[in-house]
């Protein structure tokens, strides 16, 4: 297989100035960028063994992008002059390595790559390589293209697997992701308010954006995304079309015209000289007279490749506590680092004997730094029990790190992790989680080559980050809550919750005994088969053969299928009825009773992954799998739960917040009518139907008392009279009545949510009662929808947080009295208001005592907090 190796020579160049410490000459020219861009470059010519290579170069003309947008990749910052000056120089070393370099006017290096990775699939028996650390190139992925992805911490192989199972869609789906979340380094504009995670889920619902509009009336797109895509259509189009890589360059070059020339050692040898990288002409083991031209670094240069071998080494030594010796020594400006590095046996492991120290794995190799030193050892070593009982580690990924140390029988009890993506969360939760590198680049202005550690730069990381977290009052979150949390979270995660093979086989049996039913009944009533999964047949079935009536038009991928359309169509052919119970009975089947045995453990124990710094709000989130999203709307749904059991000789106890979002709203907003009724155990729904509907609580009807709870908690979302309408089927005019009276009726809640909202908007972000911050930039976007989405932010913000912040508490305290008292318990699962502990039969009532103490005393508030505690055997029977 003939292999071509295409290098976004932008990107590497900025990695290598950005990432090395400042090498220059003599004469004061700089250097560095040059000399990590070859070490980047020639280890991947060493590793792959090319036939043919390119580096693709932007050059200053604008392109056909600036021509169609005038604002594309405005406000960047200009390139700093002594990179600029590296250029020319490394430009000509690409030359000499026997690289072809190419650029052309009016095209980006982007479109330069795509355009010669493309050549692979016009010649048998090739494939090309894509190595750039700019994820815009991985919409090129393909069975012939692979992208050599440089990170922070390596250089990743990225192909459609791997592409897939990052983001959950197909690499040629990325522009389409692109063109909803926009792309704030190349300012394209993508859709306001539509980020990473929205945009991959209607992706991976619709695949395109043609199929995200054809489909926007979708229930499963939600009101506030759907405004979102609406008012942004046009901007979602360009943005794609200015995210999307030109593969039809006219370069006027075939592959031969690439093909790798080899070394000119003569050449290199004067250039590295003229440079004074004395290391790099060690490296490849250059002397003033030298043959001429290698064919190939893999033939012709054995000693080449051998050096390099060492040089990886040296090269993965780079920056911080492992700089390269041989250019600090070529170079008397640059400054000796202020640490060493060293390899460790057994033996030697008192040496690292301070209290606090940074962690990092990297490639299977433990980097520890202790602020003087920095010790590299294999992953597989062996560390006494005790070693790390009592130490605080600084670290970055900190439950990952947890776990790793506890599978390998570690003593960590004591052991306190200062995990540096907490920090970043605490500060700032909208930002999703940064990199180590990033942290690095954002507070102390060094960014790490690929491949190179980042752990000798997490003190002074850490001191950086306390000092903001200080200034902005945040203590109480990262310390008392965050921090301590992390190894709790690990021991719930490592516990597992257990699950019944066979009940879930014959729940899965079951539901698929109802979906065959199912699939005869519709087929009877349509009067022939069809694929029921494909909208565009039952779009066929529904509207052109049997006849019933849709308000939506038909699109060249058919009729408008989703559940909204089929909801209203239920008076009309009892089939739609037996069409919807099969969507969710083919869910409940695919996602859980078939799926959930697959992610079992070998005791049947189920282990989720809590995602610690993911939600904005603070909330946890379950994912891998996600057992926080278990239906209990429906029987079915409920059902499932009968599947989640106790071991032999145990018992499930679960103690669940009671109304707690609707407590912390009469408390925060001191609403004297609200506080009352929960004060005085009044059932809080009936007494808000009496308010809204105008009557004695005595003649409120349970469907009055069903709307008026669609009330209470679409208040605190900041629910409009349009959703309300939807949600409780009513009209706007009436939802809108009954928000009117809830407001004059809670007169304090309305006054707080104005207040709410203002505060945020001369603020810039909202608290709880205990200090976390959302940032909400959509208050002051120039879009109305966005802004109104930013108010409802605003209201639901300081609630939702606050009980977060309760819930995360009383998993703290929960944990800490089972620890203190000795209970043969442990918790195994926490579901938005709801802790689930496993316990032992004879410790049930305790363990309820323990559960309702904790939990309702955690904070104290204006209105009590209670708790509604029961246990069984299995999670649905509870009593």
């Amino acid at each position: 297989m003939k292999k071509i190796l295409v290098v976004d020579g932008n990107s590497i160049i900025n990695r290598a100035y950005y990432g090395m410490r400042p090498l220059t000459t003599k004469s004061g020219k700089s250097t560095h960028a040059v000399y990590g861009m070859i070490n980047i470059i020639w280890r991947q010519i060493n590793e792959l063994s090319p036939d043919y290579t390119a580096v693709a170069f932007d050059l200053k003309a604008p392109t056909f992008r600036h021509k169609l947008y005038e604002g594309y990749k405005a406000g960047r910052h200009p390139t700093p002059e002594d990179l600029l000056s590296q250029f020319p120089d490394a430009k000509e070393c690409l030359k000499l390595l026997g690289m072809t370099v190419l650029e052309l006017e009016g095209y980006e290096a982007d479109d330069i790559q795509g355009t010669v990775a493309k050549m692979a699939h016009s010649y048998p028996d090739t494939e090309a390589y894509i190595l750039s650390g700019d994820r815009d190139l991985l919409q090129l992925i393909d069975s012939k293209v692979t992208v050599l992805l440089a990170t922070n911490s390596d250089t990743k192989a990225m192909r459609r697997e791997e592409f897939s199972l990052e983001y959950g869609i197909p690499p040629e789906s990325f522009v389409d992701m692109k063109a909803l979340m926009g792309d704030s380094s190349d300012n394209i504009p993508g859709v306001a308010g539509i980020g990473k995670k929205t945009a991959a889920t209607l992706i991976q619902s619709f695949n395109t954006l043609e199929g995200i509009y054809e489909n926007i009336e979708d229930k499963s797109i939600k009101a506030g995304v759907r405004d979102k895509l609406q008012n942004d259509k046009e901007n979602a189009y360009l943005s794609r079309t200015l995210a999307k890589i030109n593969t039809e360059v006219p370069l006027g070059i075939t592959l031969e015209d690439i093909a790798y020339k080899g070394i000119d050692r003569d050449g290199l040898y004067r250039k590295f000289t003229e440079l004074e990288l004395n290391s790099l002409i060690a490296k490849f083991k250059l002397t003033a007279k030298s043959d001429s031209t290698d064919k190939h670094p893999m033939e012709a240069d054995k000693e080449t490749a051998s050096a390099d071998k060492d040089a990886k080494e040296s090269a993965a030594e780079g920056n911080g506590c492992n700089e390269s010796a041989s250019d600090r020594e070529a170079d008397s400006s640059t400054s000796e680092c202020a640490t060493s590095i060293e390899y460790l046996t057994a033996s030697e492991i008192a040496k690292i004997d301070k209290k606090r120290i940074a962690i990092e794995i990297l490639n299977g190799i433990v980097y520890i730094f202790d602020g003087f030193c920095c010790y590299k050892l294999d992953e597989s070593f062996f560390f006494p029990a005790d070693f790390f009982n009592g130490k605080e580690i600084i670290c970055h990924e900190g439950k990952a790190l947890w776990h790793r140390l506890k599978r390998a029988g570690l003593n960590l009890l004591d052991t306190v992790f200062y995990d540096l993506q907490l920090y970043a969360y605490v500060l700032n939760p909208g930002r999703g989680a940064p990199t180590a590198a990033s942290l690095a680049s954002g507070f102390v202005g060094t960014t790490p080559l690929p491949e190179e550690p980042t752990v000798h730069l997490f003190f002074e990381i850490e001191e950086k980050m306390r000092e903001k977290i200080i200034a902005d009052g945040l203590e109480k979150i990262l310390f008392d809550i965050e921090i301590p949390l992390l190894p709790v979270l690990g021991e719930i995660e490592d516990a597992g919750f257990m699950i019944s093979p066979s009940q879930l086989e014959e729940y899965g049996d079951a539901l698929e005994a109802l979906a065959n039913d199912l699939t005869s009944r519709i087929y009877i009533q349509a009067g022939r088969e069809f694929n029921i999964n494909s909208p565009k047949q039952l779009g066929a079935v529904l509207f052109d053969e049997l006849g019933l009536t849709t308000k939506k038009k038909k699109t060249k991928t058919g009729y408008s299928t989703d559940a909204e359309t089929l909801e209203e169509l239920r008076s009309e052919h009892p089939i739609v009825d037996d069409v919807l119970e099969y969507r969710q009975v083919t869910k409940l089947l695919g996602t859980y009773a078939r799926a959930l045995p697959e992610s079992a453990d070998s005791e049947s124990r189920i282990h989720t992954d809590f995602k610690q710094a993911l939600t904005a709000t603070g909330r946890l989130s379950s994912a891998d799998p996600n057992l926080q999203n278990i239906p209990i709307r429906t029987k079915m749904g409920r059902e499932l739960r009968r599947s989640f059991i106790s071991k032999e000789g145990y018992t499930l106890v679960d103690a669940d917040y009671s109304q707690i979002e609707l407590r912390l709203l009469a408390h925060i907003s001191d609403d004297y009518n609200m506080c009352e009724a929960f004060r005085s155990g009044e059932d809080i729904h009936r007494k808000t139907a009496a308010a809204v509907f105008g009557m004695p609580e005595e003649y409120v009807t349970d469907e009055m008392r069903k709307r008026a709870k669609a009330v209470n908690f679409g208040i605190v979302y900041g629910i409009s009279g349009f959703s309300l309408a939807k949600d409780i089927g009513t009209s706007v005019s009436e939802a809108t009545k009954y928000i009117k009276n809830y407001l004059f009726n809670y007169p304090f809640i309305d006054k707080y949510l104005e207040d709410v909202v203002e505060l945020a908007k001369e603020q810039g972000y909202t608290t709880t009662v205990f200090g976390r911050r959302r940032y909400i930039p959509e208050l002051s976007a120039q879009n109305a929808a966005l802004r109104a989405f930013g108010k409802r932010i605003a209201m639901n913000a300081p609630i939702q947080g606050a009980a977060a912040d309760i819930m995360k508490l009383a998993m703290l305290a929960v944990y800490r009295r089972i620890k203190r008292e000795g209970l043969d318990a442990k918790i195994v699962m926490q579901v938005h208001d709801e802790l689930i502990l496993e316990v032992r039969d004879d410790e049930v009532e305790l363990a309820k005592k323990i559960l309702r103490e904790e939990m309702e005393g955690v904070a104290t508030l204006s209105i009590p907090l209670t708790v509604d505690v029961t246990s069984g055997k299995n999670w649905l029977e509870q009593s």
